[in-house]
């Protein structure tokens, strides 16, 4: 039998190719998957938020079901452009729930803070989600990686190969990127919308 992963990358190129009946063999497979990622977000959220894991996971389903044209590499990828596509979700829910809040500034966090899993309310997400965007103006390759490895769960080979570099140099980036936005964190700024 052929391993998960390969089964995985195999559906994701035909689904590309358009065959018929790819998308609903792939579903199953990456479901628990992607309901991983889901609840990993979901756990950095208060308590009683109004965008459960299953609804997260399906709003995203949706979403990529539509880029159905999509040139999947591999698994390590689909999952990557998942992991963006909740982040984006989650942090689009966050704006508008801070539009909607007389004052709804943000409070900062630290990044240690942000990479643990908290019940804090989801303005961390929107200044994380501010400082990852400074961050991809100034070198859009370590802020890529910080998506990849934090937001998408992947391991630095997995990274290393969604972005056609060394695992090293995904370590150096990672290193450097958790650096610069813990300080760009930390700093006075306020990251309003």
């Amino acid at each position: 039998m052929e391993p998960l992963s390969h089964q995985v990358t195999r559906l994701l190129q035909a689904w590309s190719e358009g065959e018929a009946g790819a998308l609903d063999r792939l579903t199953p497979l990456v479901y628990q998957e992607l309901h991983r990622l889901a609840r990993r977000y979901m756990a950095q959220e208060r308590a009683g938020h109004t965008l459960q894991t299953t609804a997260l996971v399906n709003e995203a389903y949706l979403e990529l079901v539509d880029s159905v044209h999509a040139d999947w590499q591999n698994r390590a990828h689909f999952f990557a452009v998942c992991a963006h596509v909740m982040r984006r979700i989650l942090v689009d829910w966050a704006r508008s729930r801070q539009v909607a809040k007389r004052g709804g500034g943000t409070r900062l966090i630290g990044l240690e803070e942000a990479l643990v899993v908290a019940d804090e309310p989801d303005p961390g997400l929107v200044a994380l989600d501010d400082a990852l965007q400074a961050l991809a103006e100034l070198d859009p390759r370590k802020a890529r990686v910080v998506e990849l490895r934090f937001f998408g769960g992947l391991t630095n080979l997995e990274t290393a190969a969604v972005l056609t570099i060394s695992e090293e140099t995904v370590q150096r980036d990672w290193t450097f990127a958790k650096s610069w936005l813990r300080r760009e964190l930390t700093t006075e700024k306020t990251y309003g919308v």
